[in-house]
């Protein structure tokens, strides 16, 4: 998730910072990726998203057309495409979610964006704060219906079990959950005044930071498709589908100590996105 090629957690191009000392946490490099992580990424993420509702109008070419974007080879990314717009992402908030995107391209983009950092949160795995989630982001026909198949994902204690964490969805005594994605770059590839599809690229970060995690925190890049429909004066969620990647190369870095992972995480605040 990285705009300037420069970190692999995708933060802005900053100082380069000295490496840390080989912890039992982190060693000289990152964990190669455990068959528990493995589980986590498909059981915690893909199966929610394909689980989605399956919407009629999902058929035929999906592929990007000047028709469909209402605009012509010229609207294709530019070398600037990944610059500030200077426009206003949001009004406001809607359950903590920002809200309140404009009727275009780039509100749905920016919506999609904002959608994609909420749904792969820590809060996802609290009860009440999932259902404030899932009702902000979807369509009411599709929130109504996934309250449930999500209560049971997240409370299946095999599942939680094997990502580290006890059996009401909180990390062991002296370690830090850690769920979060950050957005590297979105795209629209169909647009209406009522329905637009948006892809975004984003990192995550997954995994349980402290000295005697089992499942410490690792990356992992994914793209989103999401359907997006115009409903009461918002974009919303009435679809979306996960796809590997594109995935960089890895830089030749130590990883950081559970402690610095944990500050991190715990100091660290999230962004409101924007195209």
């Amino acid at each position: 998730m990285s705009p300037g090629d420069e970190h692999d957690y995708g933060e802005p191009a900053g100082t380069r910072m000295r490496l840390p000392e080989a912890d039992p946490y982190g060693g000289a490099r990152r964990p190669a990726r455990s068959s528990s992580r493995s589980m986590v990424m498909a059981a915690g993420v893909v199966v929610l998203l394909i689980a989605a509702i399956a919407f009629a109008n999902r058929g035929g070419d999906d592929s990007p057309s000047t028709a469909a974007t209402g605009g012509t080879n010229a609207d294709q990314p530019k070398t600037s495409s990944t610059a500030a717009s200077g426009t206003k992402p949001v009004d406001g908030k809607s359950a903590g979610i920002p809200s309140g995107y404009a009727r275009d391209g780039q509100g749905a983009q920016s919506a999609a964006a904002n959608y994609t950092v909420v749904l792969g949160s820590a809060e996802m795995f609290n009860t009440a704060r999932r259902h404030q989630i899932v009702d902000t982001v979807y369509t009411p026909d599709v929130a109504a219906v996934r309250q449930s198949s999500l209560d049971a994902v997240y409370s299946n204690e095999t599942f939680l079990n094997n990502i580290g964490l006890d059996k009401d969805g909180t990390a062991p005594n002296g370690q830090v959950f850690v769920s979060r994605i950050a957005p590297v770059g979105t795209k629209i590839t169909a647009y209406s005044v009522n329905a637009a599809t948006v892809e975004v690229w984003y990192t995550s970060l997954f995994g349980l930071s402290g000295e005697a995690s089992t499942n410490p925190v690792s990356e992992s890049w994914y793209t989103n498709i999401f359907q997006l429909k115009w409903i009461g004066n918002d974009w919303k969620v009435a679809d979306f589908q996960q796809k590997d990647g594109p995935v960089p190369v890895g830089r030749d870095q130590k990883a950081s100590t559970a402690d610095d992972m944990t500050k991190a995480v715990e100091e660290y605040g999230g962004f409101t996105y924007a195209r």
